[in-house]
């Protein structure tokens, strides 16, 4: 949060009598140490924060060397818990935004796979943002698919919020790498909402046919893009378990067809095909309104915000450094990418 990214930063910071005060030190200016060569300086030096990365809490209390270990179960539930907190009284809805991007990596760090996507050798960390609040942050090896492990996150983290709030409604929101049957199949079990892109097909775009040839003719006759919406049902040959209600928007460009299609398991009463599509599922692109307790597009008291989640993971990698993972071990790079993310929720608290 102070703009000092790496470990080796720390033997600076480790002189600072303010950040020493407010971390319970009593010895500020480290004139009290034990060994001649901390005297001075009252925190730890980048030595012991590297046993920290190292440490494992199954070997820390044998270890001669790396005694100290993060625990990892806890840093997950504290940034699950800091969201809770900051609420005076629980929303009538939240939405759950899921997105994964790269972390391109440099050298031979353990779990280094080239991406095809992205075109370079990286991780592909999960993060979970509730409107502006980080709720995960997940470091994944780049050979698995963009989806990995939603469904063992989600169900940790709604689990631990509706032990708190047991009547909020829970939306997840994500795009086409996140429409897959366990994460749908999941949310149909236990009662959590789901908007999700889906990727195009033949069997789709045949469906959208007339809708998309009537916003054809209007782009024509207007010189401008135009779009219609068709809400119907459908289900994979393969993939699905079963039937689901999917949204296809039927756009026209100048001189291109642009149709886009979302899965949900919203009902029509919750929300029309134009309006779940437009307002509900687009804002995981830019925070641009709340979503109320009707789907209403006006703001009400007590509802929580939609999420440009994708700008969040940008304002952490960029300005907080989420991308130093030039550990060597996995495990080092998570707790790297911890620091970030509480970094990330101190300023957004501040």
């Amino acid at each position: 949060a102070l703009g000092y990214e790496d470990l080796n930063d720390h033997d600076d910071l480790r002189k600072d009598s303010t950040l020493a005060l407010l971390v319970g030190k009593r010895d500020l200016t480290g004139e009290r140490r034990v060994r001649e060569q901390d005297r001075g300086n009252p925190l730890a030096a980048s030595s012991t924060l590297n046993r920290l990365e190292l440490g494992t809490p199954e070997s820390a209390s044998s270890d001669r060397y790396k005694r100290i270990a993060a625990d990892s179960e806890a840093l997950d539930r504290l940034l699950v818990d800091l969201f809770l907190e900051s609420y005076r009284k629980p929303p009538r809805k939240i939405w759950l935004d899921l997105d994964a991007t790269d972390d391109p990596l440099h050298g031979q760090q353990e779990g280094r796979f080239f991406h095809g996507y992205y075109r370079c050798y990286c991780y592909l960390p999960l993060y979970i943002f509730s409107g502006e609040h980080l709720l995960c942050a997940r470091l994944r090896t780049a050979d698995k698919d963009a989806s990995s492990g939603s469904v063992d996150e989600l169900q940790r983290i709604v689990g631990q919020i509706r032990a708190r709030w047991p009547k909020t409604r829970i939306i997840i929101r994500a795009d086409a790498g996140f429409c897959r049957d366990a994460i749908m199949a999941w949310c149909e079990t236990n009662d959590v909402g789901y908007v999700l892109g889906l990727a195009r097909n033949q069997r789709l775009q045949r469906a959208l046919g007339q809708e998309m040839e009537a916003a054809r003719l209007a782009c024509e006759r207007t010189g401008e893009a135009a779009r219609c919406f068709r809400d119907f049902r459908y289900r994979t040959r393969k993939s699905w378990s079963c039937e689901r209600r999917v949204i296809g928007k039927a756009e026209y460009l100048p001189g291109k067809a642009n149709p886009r299609f979302v899965v949900t398991n919203l009902s029509t009463r919750d929300a029309d095909a134009q309006h779940l599509y437009e307002d509900l599922y687009c804002a995981r692109g830019e925070m641009e309104k709340f979503i109320g307790n009707e789907f209403s597009r006006k703001p009400r008291r007590g509802e929580a915000q939609g999420c440009a989640e994708q700008n969040r993971i940008k304002e952490q990698q960029l300005g907080l450094f989420a991308d130093r993972t030039s550990s060597a071990t996995l495990r080092a790079n998570q707790l790297r990418l911890y620091f970030s993310s509480f970094a990330y929720v101190l300023l957004h608290g501040l």
